[in-house]
Formats: structure tokens, sequence, C-alpha cells
């Protein structure tokens, strides 16, 4: 049986993972620093988690690597597959000292350092022909805009603490100069409308495509901005495309969301994506086809090779943003967050596997 090591066990997309994982035959052993969270991660309590393995320190440490192999060490060639940006890193420093013990795709530090940069993504984009936002060096000429660093993740910001709006002079001074204490030089672009969403691509060891998987955001939170709190699996061929054609442009490596809105890129998340329990939700085979590849097999794009239509929320998340979008007036959207209680799946809720969504409602409400 092949062993699959789910590293950042703390994070909700581990319990999806786990799931498609285990269900496949996959042993499932999911792995968590110490140093990164105080409580127990939910997956630890999953059927479909053959074993549960703490590691000392936190993935940003420097020795962080090296305990990680010594893990890896003690199994017969596993699938490696990380969820957290930090440990993404750190193995990617150490593809050599990984590669004769585990399985993984995981792109070079250069490909991932560019991909995170928002700067590098645009100017790729434009050269490639690609829509984007377009972007001010000094003073906005018109309003709203948004501020954001180069990187937020990398710098350690949380997804609320990673972008301002401002619709006004005062708004974009005050923003700018939030946003300068952890990037001098951050990034103000035109406020894009219309609907987020994103093109999630997987590239094997030759930056081949070989899956895909589409979304549409129906709400945020907070709903200014942020998160998915409420998502559907869309097929969108022309986002796939112009998010393949960036992504081999890069000579990307492994799994990463490119982020929409309307036709323009916003971004790009070259990791584990935070609305990746859909995949599971909507029978996308992009885990399996990982570990697939990852250990060398040979596979080929098959469009459309999932469910489409199907909605998922996050409870809580969802749940404020509906009472957020009621306070603010918008009564339509409210009412289609109400009716969603009853149309929409939940993300981490699963009859055959119910133990991990009790644990994070229970550490959840703990923690607020």
């Amino acid at each position: 049986m092949k062993t699959v090591l789910l590293t950042d066990a703390k994070y909700r997309s581990a319990i999806s993972a786990a799931r498609a994982f285990g269900r496949a035959g996959f042993s499932v052993v999911a792995v968590q620093s110490r140093g990164d969270t105080d409580v127990t991660p939910p997956v630890f309590s999953s059927r479909y988690a053959a074993e549960t393995r703490w590691l000392d320190g936190a993935a940003a440490d420097g020795g962080y690597a090296e305990r990680l192999l010594a893990l890896a060490r003690e199994y017969e060639k596993p699938v490696l597959f990380p969820i957290g940006a930090a440990t993404l890193a750190a193995v990617s420093r150490a593809r050599e000292a990984f590669a004769p013990w585990c399985d993984f795709l995981i792109s070079p530090p250069d490909v991932l350092d560019a991909l995170n940069d928002k700067e590098t993504v645009h100017r790729r984009a434009r050269e490639l022909g690609l829509p984007v936002p377009r972007e001010y060096d000094g003073a906005p000429e018109a309003y709203p805009v948004i501020v954001k660093p180069r990187c937020g993740e990398k710098l350690g910001l949380k997804a609320g603490e990673r972008y301002a709006v401002a619709r006004s002079r005062a708004e974009y001074d005050a923003a700018l100069a939030k946003m300068r204490r952890c990037d001098p030089a951050p990034v103000v672009q035109e406020l894009i409308a219309g609907e987020g969403g994103g093109a999630s691509l997987l590239l094997d060891r030759d930056s081949r495509l070989i899956g895909a998987f589409c979304h549409r955001r129906i709400r945020e939170y907070p709903i200014s901005g942020g998160p998915s709190a409420c998502c559907e699996s869309t097929y969108e061929p022309e986002k796939i495309d112009a998010a393949y054609r960036l992504l081999r442009s890069f000579g990307f490596v492994g799994l990463a969301m490119v982020e929409f809105k309307g036709d323009s890129i916003l971004e790009v998340n070259p990791r584990v994506w935070g609305s990746f329990p859909l995949t599971t939700l909507a029978r996308s085979p992009l885990a399996l086809r990982y570990a697939a590849a990852a250990a060398g097999e040979t596979a080929e794009y098959r469009p459309r090779d999932y469910e489409t239509g199907v909605r998922m929320r996050f409870a809580l998340n969802d749940t404020l943003a509906t009472l957020s979008l009621l306070r603010h007036g918008r009564l339509r959207e409210a009412l289609g967050g109400a009716a969603d209680l009853l149309r929409a799946r939940e993300a981490l809720s699963d009859r055959d596997d119910p133990a991990p969504m009790r644990a994070y409602l229970k550490a959840t409400v703990l923690k607020r």
C-alpha cells in the first residue's frame, strides 16, 4: 500500500485531501509541526488518517526540512503532499535531498518566488497578452483601487491582512501607509468588478497540463474581499488555457490556483488553495493524479473530469458573510446565503467521516 505524507495537517484542506487519498487506498500519514499550532488538527480524527505524526519546531524553522526528511525516510518512497506554503518552500530548497526518498511535484525556489510575486506575475501576463488589472506607479488617477504587498503570504500575513481597498485619496494614503509597514513597495491596482473565481491546474515534471479544476466564488468573508465562504465548481476552458500559458511560461511543476476577477488574472497561489475541498466534493481526480504523476506515471489531460454545479460552503464563514451582507443592506445576496443553507454542501462535513467536522467546529468556536 502506497503511503502519502500529508503535511500541514492544521489546514482545512488536509481533511479533504486525506479523504481523497484514503478512499483510493493510500495509507495517509497526517503530519503537523508543533510550533505552528497548539490545537490537535481536526484531520487527526479522520478515519482516513492511518497515522498521525507531530514534528518538533515550526515549518519556517531552519531545521524543518531535515526533520521532515527524517520522517519520510521511515516509509518506502512515500508521496509527499505539502499543503502549507512554508513546507512547500522548505522542500523546494532541499529538492535534491528529498528526491531519493519521496515522490513529489514541487517547483524550484526561483519559480515559486516568481509566482508568489504579484508584480512579476502581472508583468509576465502582459507579455503573454493576458488581461490583468491596471497598475499605478504613483497616486491613482481613478478609484477604487486595491493596495497589497507583492507577496502577502510569504510575509506571514493572514488573508484579511493582504490587501486594503481605497475609494478615495484619503483612503489610499491610509492604505499605502498600512501596507508599507510590511512591504516598502506595495502593488496598487484598479479594483476590478465582476465575478471572482479560479482555474486550478496540475502540471507534471515537464510542465505539461495533466489536470484542471475551475470554480467561481459565490460569497467571500470578509465581504469586502477575502477567501471563499461559498463557491461552485465550473468548467471554463478559456481560463484554463490562460492559466496554463502563464504557469508554463515559468516552468511551473505541481498544483497551483490562478485567481481571476472577471477575465483578468489577479494572482497565483502556487500551492494547495483554500477552496481545495471543493475538488473532493465534485469528484475531481486532481489529488490522485498528483500522486500518480509524482511517482513517475505518464498522464494525459482530460477536460471536465469532475462534476460542475457543485456548490460548497464553509458553514461558519458563510454564515458570517450572510449576516454581514444583511447588515450592509444587501438583502438579495443575504437571501442567497440563507438559501444555500439547504442547497450547498458543507465543505468539511461527511457522513462517512464525521469526526473531523466536529473537531473543527469545536476548535474554531473555542478560538473565537
